[in-house]
């Protein structure tokens, strides 16, 4: 009687242990998957951004224009 109640209680606790363990690990991929995404997002919304500047730039984008009539003109200024 007495060994059947000990490994009863050693299930008990093991299987508790396990969980606990099993948590542990879940918890970490779960942050860890987390981080990834947030990174990748952060990322690709730079590069997104720094392509749209890039294009609002390009030459003979009135911008780009505006940009070379500018330098033109405090150019002229400044002689």
């Amino acid at each position: 009687m007495g060994k059947g109640i000990a490994y009863l209680v050693v299930t008990i606790a093991g299987v508790i242990v396990v969980g606990w363990v099993a948590i542990a690990v879940l918890h970490a991929l779960i942050g860890v998957i987390a981080y990834l995404i947030v990174g990748a997002l952060v990322v690709g919304g730079g590069v997104y951004l720094y392509g749209r500047a890039k294009r609002a730039v390009a030459p003979g984008t009135r911008t780009q224009r505006r940009i070379e009539a500018a330098t033109k003109t405090y150019r002229m200024r400044n002689r």
